[in-house]
């Protein structure tokens, strides 16, 4: 009854720009953190980013000083916005958001399927 949806992947080229969202629908009573991790081809599976509901946030040192992460919470959404892309960077990127639907339920992880973002050397 909560779904998380990403949007935005794609080929971008080395140094350029790429900015990825996801909207998070459903039965929703609260948002509380929500996220970006990535999986890149024969790699764990890494944080990239979280913001709080209040705007904290948190990067991964692997894109800290290249990417930001924002969030318009009357939107459900969060963004991420890439800069200075590398090939490394090129994963599978993952949206997370902690969702209560119920205000008597507990906080439970939601993730998203997934978006491809490629970056070419």
């Amino acid at each position: 009854q909560v779904q998380l949806v990403e949007s935005g992947g794609g080929l971008v080229q080395a140094g350029g720009s790429q900015i990825v969202s996801c909207t998070t629908s459903g039965i929703i009573f609260s948002i509380n953190a929500m996220g970006w991790y990535r999986q890149a081809p024969g790699k764990q599976r890494e944080l990239v980013a979280t913001i709080s509901k209040v705007g904290v946030t948190n990067y991964g040192e692997a894109v800290k000083g290249r990417f930001t992460i924002s969030r318009d919470n009357a939107k459900n959404t969060v963004y991420l916005q890439m800069n200075n892309v590398k090939p490394e960077d090129t994963a599978v990127y993952y949206c997370n958001a902690q969702v209560l639907r119920k205000s008597f339920e507990s906080w439970r992880d939601y993730w998203g399927q997934g978006t491809q973002v490629t970056v070419s050397s």
